[in-house]
């Protein structure tokens, strides 16, 4: 019986967000909110995973998040839109309903392939020198697709809109948000089981000791590509989402700015911890909100909170822990066993 609680909590919750948006209980700007606060979700703890468990310091996320958007972009618009750049549509837009999760795996699979170019120098490079490469990686991103006229250029690219608008026409019910949801869930199911599994134990091993887990026959080489690849993917699925509730992006979008406030969250929860990076992206919207009004002033206060907190509690407000650990009475709620299982 307790092993339902967190399948029937988690379709309550998303019945209860569907059923106040439908209503207008929750308003544009709150549900807007909301979807960033879920991108945010992904987007934090998809770098918690190499930045937290696997102890690297990647520092170019944005770029991954940008191949996710554009992909997912492009054949949205090309299939899908009316009078689109490639003269579509090519398919009927009530199809929309069921391509969309397929263009957001498609944009985290390219995402994911585009992190082989992280993962292959991380196998003879960590901290700073790795830091470099990601960032450089980033900017080699950003400034292709600046170039690329076909998808905007610097300008920037638009038309999602008409493909919230086709399923909006097939159930007028909020997708975006059921969307956002949907990959929340799916983001924390799969690091959880990835960082839980054998394999995964050895992105730990890599974290506490290198050489140490070769030793102990951990192919850390293909523990790095694996979780790379991992992350990589699924910040492309954050970016194809955040391309599709914004209804426009651009290469601005997609800077150093952006892999810093994944970065900011990551630290701020804790390293290595999937709950700390949840809860912080959660924490980091509403700031990023309170403080909108004070515009480039937020990114002094924000900067500076991150100095205090490396000051005074480098490891975060959750360390390497996750909520269970605190709180040990949600783990007998949840039906799991003392060792975590």
């Amino acid at each position: 019986m307790r092993r339902c609680i967190v399948p029937l909590v988690t379709v309550s919750l998303l019945g209860l967000i569907l059923a106040a948006s439908v209503t207008d209980a929750i308003n544009f700007y709150w549900q807007s909110v909301l979807m960033f606060m879920g991108i945010n979700i992904i987007l934090s703890t998809s770098l918690n995973l190499v930045n937290g468990n696997m102890g690297e310091f990647s520092c170019g996320h944005a770029g991954f998040m940008a191949v996710g958007a554009y992909v997912s972009s492009v054949l949205a618009v090309a299939l899908f839109a009316p009078g689109g750049f490639l003269g579509g549509p090519y398919l009927p837009g009530y199809l929309t309903v069921f391509a969309f999760p397929l263009l957001l795996l498609a944009g985290g699979l390219a995402a994911a392939v585009t992190g082989l170019l992280v993962a292959l120098p991380s196998f003879k490079t960590r901290g700073d020198y790795l830091a470099i490469i990601t960032i450089a990686a980033s900017y080699i991103i950003k400034s292709t697709i600046e170039n690329v006229g076909a998808v905007g250029g610097a300008r920037g690219f638009m038309g999602m809109a008409k493909i919230t608008s086709a399923m909006t026409e097939v159930w007028n019910i909020p997708w975006m948000m059921l969307w956002v949801f949907a990959a929340v869930v799916f983001t924390l199911v799969v690091i959880r089981r990835y960082v839980s599994s054998t394999f995964g134990k050895g992105v730990d091993a890599v974290r506490q000791d290198e050489i140490a887990a070769e030793i102990m026959s951990v192919d850390t080489d293909r523990v790095k590509l694996v979780t790379f690849m991992l992350s990589s993917g699924l910040a492309g699925i954050a970016g194809g989402l955040f391309a599709f509730v914004l209804g426009y992006i651009n290469p601005g979008s997609f800077t150093i700015i952006k892999s810093t406030e994944a970065m900011v969250m990551v630290y701020l929860g804790g390293m290595g911890s999937i709950s700390g990076a949840a809860l912080s992206a959660v924490a980091f919207t509403l700031l990023m909100e309170v403080l909108r009004p004070m515009q480039v002033g937020k990114w002094v206060i924000i900067p500076m909170m991150l100095i205090l907190l490396m000051q005074f509690r480098p490891e975060g407000f959750f360390g390497h822990r996750e909520l269970t650990d605190i709180f040990p009475g949600l783990r007998r709620l949840l039906g799991r066993e003392e060792s975590g299982k």
